[in-house]
């Protein structure tokens, strides 16, 4: 029985969909702790996104472990994943503790390490493509 190891041109895989659910919930949390400010809802959403982010992070590992075992794939996501879940239970300590001095900068520096995570996954995702022209439609850049 043959097993496939890539996705259909287009196709996004599971963990494409962990990395966006990871940084979305990272996302809503730099909003609802702004909201912490004006708002007293600002604290129950920051609080119930915690968590969310926090399985988020949870379910990043496990799409790794599963791209990298059954799929072949590299381990490098794993050990991305992994990081990413250190840093979400720093985060919760530091939330925990009401220390914002930490908790505030490292929220940022995880969000956007995720955007990059998130951006090099799409980019080396299979079919997906930075042009709209076939590459066999582009000249020959073959010495003639």
């Amino acid at each position: 029985m043959a097993v496939q190891t890539t996705t259909a041109p287009g196709r996004f895989t599971f963990l494409h969909v962990a990395i966006a659910l990871q940084t979305l919930a990272l996302f809503f949390q730099g909003v609802t702790a702004g909201m912490l400010l004006s708002s007293s809802l600002g604290a129950v959403l920051h609080d119930v996104g915690s968590r969310v982010m926090y399985g988020a992070s949870m379910v990043y590992v496990l799409a790794a472990i599963l791209a990298w075992r059954p799929g072949g794939g590299s381990p490098r996501p794993i050990l991305y994943a992994s990081g990413f879940l250190v840093l979400a239970s720093v985060q919760v300590v530091l939330g925990i503790a009401h220390i914002p001095s930490l908790h505030v900068p490292l929220g940022i520096l995880t969000f956007g390490l995720s955007v990059l995570a998130l951006g090099q996954a799409l980019s080396t995702a299979p079919g997906v493509t930075h042009c709209d022209v076939p590459r066999d439609a582009l000249p020959s850049t073959e010495a003639r």
